[in-house]
């Protein structure tokens, strides 16, 4: 497998999913990622035993996907950053890192000595890079926030999947949703960076918002309002399908469940339907035997489409429409998405030895070298490698003996 990552060393000053994400990234592109955790409390992320009303641990083991998702390849030390004993084994290893990695807020960082001033004190040539819920300048700058804040909510991802008319707010379809995106965006700027230093010589200072990586995802609808200098007009409501084609938007099985067309061209792909829903007339019915004649008739014939799809289950819809050329898409649950024949042949669940010995499985970051998957390692245990991590650093056993009797170090 190829790992381009190898040699690159990532300090990680971080918790929850957000920016520890990108560590994960990093880590199983071949990074060296060490992750500090206060030596008493760890990341805080720990403690959450239940998430979107489920358990979060497996039962009898330490095995905890919302930590080994964004933490799997790591290392971790326990450091308690506010005693000075410390905030030195800190400093020695930002200087042999490239990158320091945080989502501490600016009053933790000045207070713990984790700016980018003092992480430059030490190394000059060090890429810096903040995580926040709303960037590092403005009126919120000094603000915290979670995915379903700054992401979701704040850039405009709930606002777009909500209907106008609900009496409730549409939430994110996942835990850390947002997080996980953001992760994955964080660490495409560091691999820009590192090229960049390579290149020029110039160090850099990174920032990712929770709040601007959600507008780019709703970009298209907010690039929208800018254009027209207001909020967009809401979209008529149909039933079935877009007001001009049926051929696109979700439809029902006879037995409950869902299937997304998106054939965006439905002149094209009309004939092709119809003689998979075994209905060949259609394609020659005088309503609908134009591109033009099926857009202008397009709310009638998205009412014969839905007939048709409500008259076969799931998994003979799943086989008829594989056999065609238009392009469609059953709609999955999470069990559904870990077991996608795509995503299996394509090596992006993989397989990972918890800390009992168990055989587990998580999903990859989609990124991929060489046609080849990700071999990944476990997330570490709460402060694992301190020891280990130390020893790298030159420490003693006494010394190893004085941090721990200090509290400096777990």
């Amino acid at each position: 497998m190829d790992r381009p990552m190898e040699g690159v060393r990532v300090l990680e000053v971080a918790q929850f999913t957000f920016v520890p994400a990108a560590g994960a990234v990093l880590a199983d592109w071949g990074a060296d990622v060490i992750k500090v955790e206060h030596a008493e409390t760890g990341d805080a992320q720990r403690g959450l035993v239940r998430v979107m009303g489920l358990e979060a641990i497996s039962e009898g083991t330490t095995f905890h996907p919302i930590m080994e998702g964004p933490n799997r390849g790591k290392r971790s030390i326990g450091l308690a950053l506010e005693k000075p004993e410390a905030i030195e084994v800190l400093y020695e290893l930002a200087r042999a890192s490239d990158v320091f990695l945080t989502n501490f807020l600016p009053g933790a960082r000045k207070r713990l000595g984790i700016e980018v001033d003092d992480i430059r004190a030490v190394n000059p040539d060090i890429i810096y890079v903040r995580g926040s819920g709303f960037g590092n300048r403005g009126p919120d700058a000094l603000k915290g926030g979670y995915d379903s804040t700054a992401y979701w909510s704040r850039g405009g991802s709930a606002a777009g999947v909500t209907p106008p008319d609900s009496d409730t707010l549409i939430e994110m379809p996942s835990g850390a949703y947002g997080d996980s995106i953001g992760g994955m965006t964080i660490a495409g700027g560091i691999a820009a960076a590192l090229y960049g230093r390579k290149t020029t010589g110039r160090t850099s200072v990174l920032d990712v918002s929770l709040l601007g990586v959600g507008a780019w995802a709703t970009q298209y609808s907010v690039n929208q309002a800018l254009m027209i200098g207001g909020p967009p007009p809401s979209r008529p409501p149909t039933k079935h399908g877009a007001p001009t084609n049926p051929l696109v938007g979700a439809y029902k099985t006879v037995d409950g469940r869902w299937l997304m067309l998106c054939m965006l061209q439905p002149g094209r792909y009309w004939p092709e339907f119809c003689r998979t829903a075994g209905r060949p007339e259609l394609a020659v019915d005088e309503r609908f035997d134009s591109a033009e004649k099926l857009m202008a008739n397009a709310a009638e014939a998205a009412e014969i489409v839905a007939e048709i799809m409500a008259s076969r289950p799931y998994d003979a819809w799943v086989e008829a429409l594989s056999a065609g050329e238009g392009q469609w898409a059953p709609v999955q649950g999470p069990w559904d998405v870990a077991n996608d024949a795509a995503l299996r042949a394509n090596d992006m669940i993989a397989k990972v030895v918890d800390a009992e010995g168990f055989d587990r499985e998580l999903v990859t970051n989609p990124v991929q070298f060489d046609e080849k998957g990700v071999e990944l390692t476990r997330a570490p245990q709460f402060a694992e490698h301190t020891d280990e991590i130390l020893r790298e650093l030159g420490r003693s056993d006494d010394q190893l003996i004085q941090l721990k009797i200090a509290g400096a170090v777990s």
